[in-house]
């Protein structure tokens, strides 16, 4: 064998294609300074040359050429190449994520996750209180937020490469993209609780919610950090796509219905089925569920049924009465049914938790003691209470969870109070719930009628109590406005509101009844829930509280609490819609003869959720 070392002629030199990627030798001589708008006319019929397209050179120097007119191949040609274009314009950044693997970040992404305003969300608990009932439950609104932008993404460039005859443009995704990043930015300290139960009760006539500080919170992100010549640079049209970004996060910004014409102003009307990827306002089937679902029952330690990269594969968009949404095949009607099963689980077993409820209470009149009293300082100096700075974003972005530390170790004697009731829930020393019953017809409940209702708990005594327990209104707490267990619209099945494709058809879409898919799912789809916490924790309060509960169920005619039997045996049989439910198989005869039992006068509801699980 020849062993003599080469002469130094046959080695490969700097120059010689030998060193050079395939990649390299096709761009050499372009610019890859990541503006593509800077290319020369030189420039681009060097590429289409490169890339096999020759034969268009003439006819791009000549005029314009019209896509829509060429043959389906040459298109599907031209598109990957400027798939690739985008991918030399843009380069990424990868993130390591728990849930979704190895995911890749445009760089304006990139630069919206590195500002204060964004960052911000490390701080906030994505399940509030939660997290002290659940030991895994620690994730923050951060890290759902970047998943919710690359799903987002994964979505859109599905239906993108499936179709293209959409003509789904770069603008599109990195603005789906950004809506999908940025739709939580408005969350508060706790997340829920924040605007589902503090604001309430420190301004009840306030509206406010967390889409309207979102889009409040991304104004002042993109202003404070100067992200419109950086958005410009990267292909986006100001200021019609901020429009078409917060339209994606809280709906229209007008107030036009939209059976009286389109009411978006970002996007035209045959792209309609962009507005359903992050918030779906049609069906509830968006990226944003399909994150907090893989990621809550994750960090739950809760099975999920739904897995979303399946229902990628069967996306597509149908024209449904001269509008274009997203479909999916017919036969993932089940999995969709498992899907929204999965968040009612999801609500009741966590979400709704009432040990979990019990402590976002206590943080929640904790914050309403040390109100008046904490200042944060906002814009042009002026200071903020913890309600007021809402109204200022600046103030805002410095709202975090942080504020629970804040009042517990504090030394001032103005925040005592708050500091105490904080105390009492790290040394587990919480409100007990009474009970929890429900009504006949879904309420709408006000901060005041639940005080009203306190106070009428507190007075429930039965006519034969002799434990000689006097209680007063502010010993209760009723909590009903949070609690209200749906599949996402209330008492509609969202089912009924996707539409389905066959395989034999794909471009006609039609409905699915629930009736074509089992006799074995639910008759209703909503329910509300009413529990009742006692502040006072001794066993004879604790027992007289729970006497008073059982009466003020009878006296409001709501549904028997599931221990009534046990803790109020002398009341409950005096209510005749109560008594059927005394013998078990008294009730499962009634129940094959047609009859009315307990789990009937309640709407069925006990007899559909065994069907169903």
């Amino acid at each position: 064998m020849d062993r003599r070392k080469r002469s130094r002629e046959d080695l490969p030199t700097a120059d010689s294609d030998h060193f050079n990627t395939p990649e390299e030798r096709v761009y050499a001589g372009l610019s890859r300074d990541g503006d593509l708008r800077q290319w020369s006319v030189e420039d681009t019929c060097r590429y289409l040359r490169l890339e096999g397209l020759g034969i268009w050179e003439e006819k791009f120097r000549g005029s314009i050429v019209v896509i829509t007119v060429l043959p389906l191949g040459t298109r599907l040609q031209i598109l990957h190449c400027l798939r690739k274009l985008w991918q030399i314009a843009a380069e990424t950044k990868v993130f390591n994520d728990p849930i979704h693997g190895h995911v890749e970040m445009h760089p304006l992404l990139v630069r919206i996750i590195d500002t204060p305003q964004f960052q911000r969300l490390r701080h906030i608990k994505q399940l509030g209180g939660t997290y002290f009932v659940f030991p895994g439950a620690s994730h923050n609104r951060f890290e759902h937020s970047i998943g919710v932008g690359y799903l987002a993404g994964s979505l859109v460039q599905e239906l993108n490469e499936r179709q293209p005859e959409l003509f789904i443009s770069r603008r599109d995704i990195l603005c789906v993209q950004i809506a999908g990043l940025c739709h939580d930015l408005g969350h508060g300290p706790f997340s829920h609780m924040f605007d589902g139960m503090f604001i309430p009760k420190v301004r009840p006539e306030s509206k406010w919610n967390h889409e309207e500080a979102s889009l409040a919170m991304f104004d002042h992100l993109v202003c404070e950090n100067a992200l419109e010549p950086a958005m410009k640079a990267h292909g986006l049209v100001l200021p019609d796509d901020l429009v078409f970004i917060k339209e994606q996060i809280a709906g229209p910004q007008n107030t036009v219905p939209l059976s009286q014409g389109w009411p978006y102003k970002g996007r035209p009307e045959e792209k309609s089925f962009l507005y359903e990827i992050v918030a779906n306002k049609r069906n509830g089937i968006d990226v944003d569920k399909w994150d907090y679902f893989a990621r809550d029952c994750f960090h739950l330690g809760i099975q999920n049924n739904f897995d979303y990269r399946r229902f990628l594969k069967f996306a597509r968009v149908c024209e449904v009465d001269g509008k274009k949404h997203i479909c999916t095949r017919d036969k993932e009607v089940g999995n969709l049914y498992d899907m929204f099963h999965t968040r009612n689980c999801l609500h009741r077993r966590a979400y709704q938790h009432k040990v979990g409820n019990i402590i976002e209470t206590m943080i929640t009149e904790a914050f309403l003691k040390a109100d008046p009293h904490i200042q944060i300082q906002g814009s042009g100096g002026k200071m903020f209470t913890i309600s007021t700075a809402i109204d200022n974003m600046e103030a805002y972005t410095k709202l975090t969870d942080h504020m629970f530390e804040q009042i517990l170790y504090s030394s001032s004697s103005e925040l005592a109070e708050a500091r105490e009731i904080l105390q009492n829930i790290t040394c587990r020393r919480l409100y007990k719930c009474v009970g929890q019953t429900q009504a006949e017809k879904r309420m709408e409940v006000s901060q005041e009628k639940l005080l009203d209702w306190a106070g009428c708990v507190a007075r429930s005594r039965p006519q034969n109590d002799l434990q000689n327990v006097t209680l007063q209104p502010g010993d209760f707490v009723v909590n009903v406005s949070i609690i209200n267990m749906d599949w996402g619209m209330k008492e509609k099945n969202p089912i009924d509101k996707v539409r389905f494709y066959c395989k034999n058809d794909p471009t006609k879409a039609y409905r699915i009844r629930k009736d074509q898919v089992s006799k074995l799912l639910p008759e209703r789809f909503a329910e509300q829930l009413i529990r009742v916490y006692c502040k006072k924790t001794d066993e004879r309060t604790m027992e007289a509280a729970k006497k008073n509960f059982v009466q003020w169920c009878m006296d409001m005619n709501f549904s028997k609490p599931q221990d009534g039997d046990v803790i109020a045996p002398e009341l409950t049989p005096l209510k005749a819609s109560w008594a059927h439910n005394n013998d078990s198989d008294d009730n499962d005869e009634e129940d094959s003869q047609g009859g009315r039992g307990w789990d009937a006068v309640n709407g069925g509801q006990e007899k559909a959720k065994t069907r169903l699980f």
